[in-house]
């Protein structure tokens, strides 16, 4: 579901109760919904353009193995975490943080700030999940602890490479603390499909993309001549462990002040190596 936010909502700087609700809903049921337009398009194009500039560092650093997720052509590369690249409306958004906060609760908090590019000629990934059912031998699935936010910052669709996404599967209880892979079953695909097919993510320029942890996903190729970068973040409900804070480059404090927001964040002086962090990575096959 995508729900066009209005311009008296971004002059509020809140949605709708309706709209808030129709979110939530669709998080709930299908497992994620896309805020329209709630990011302003000028930083977006700036962020773009360092991110191309840091993925030509990434690829012609002849010592250095590329981080590609499961497949070639798709790889791990964070945003640069420095200013003017780090803005409110990418960290701190208030639309995305009102429909996290309501499914989450008080004390929702980010944990993650990375996200993946995926190349042109690239393949698809494996279907698969980026978290799990936090318990097993569970009867259902529990409500959402664990949101993952996604910014494209150029339009996207199945051309460039649009996220599939399978309406609906955070409930399934296939991936869980049990499983030794985060890929999702080949028959379990197979009787998904019959329930409800997948469909892709598409997105304008400004949107944002709120996404269950648990939902069956995949990285899809990229067709055009452009690489497709996305970034990725992801709110925590209150009480699930964060892990270490986040670390950025001082000069954009300011962009995580928010109220209901934990940012987990701390600011360093030396600079940040965030070019060359990652490494390539897989899960084992599953049948």
């Amino acid at each position: 579901m995508r729900i066009q936010v209005t311009a008296t909502e971004i002059g509020r700087r809140q949605l709708t109760a309706e709209h808030l609700a129709q979110a939530v809903e669709s998080v709930r049921q299908n497992g994620f919904v896309i805020l329209g337009q709630v990011i302003p398009t000028p930083p977006l194009d700036l962020l773009f353009e360092r991110m191309l500039t840091d993925l030509n560092i990434l690829l012609n650093a002849s010592d250095q193995v590329l981080p590609v997720q499961f497949v070639p052509g798709h790889l791990q590369q964070d945003a640069p975490p420095l200013a003017p690249y780090v803005f409110a409306e990418l960290v701190a958004n208030p639309w995305v943080i009102q429909v996290t906060q309501a499914l989450l609760g008080a004390g929702v908090k980010n944990t993650y700030f990375s996200g993946n590019t995926n190349l042109p000629g690239s393949g698809a990934q494996p279907v698969h999940t980026d978290g799990q059912q936090l318990w097993v031998d569970q009867p259902a699935a529990h409500p959402a602890a664990a949101l993952i936010i996604n910014v494209t910052p150029l339009k996207v669709s199945p051309e460039n490479g649009s996220i599939e996404l399978w309406p609906g599967s955070h409930q399934e209880m296939v991936i869980t603390p049990d499983s030794t892979s985060i890929k999702v079953p080949a028959a379990d695909l197979a009787r998904r499909e019959k329930v409800s097919a997948p469909i892709r993510g598409n997105t304008e320029k400004g949107d944002v993309l709120i996404r269950d942890d648990r939902l069956w996903h995949r990285g899809m190729p990229n067709h055009s001549n452009l690489p497709r970068p996305m970034i990725a973040m992801i709110h925590r409900t209150g009480w699930y462990n964060s892990g270490g804070k986040l670390k950025f480059e001082p000069g954009c404090e300011s962009a995580f002040e928010h109220p209901l927001l934990d940012a987990n964040v701390e600011f360093v002086a030396e600079p940040i190596d965030y070019i060359f962090r990652h490494r390539p990575y897989d899960y084992p096959p599953s049948g």
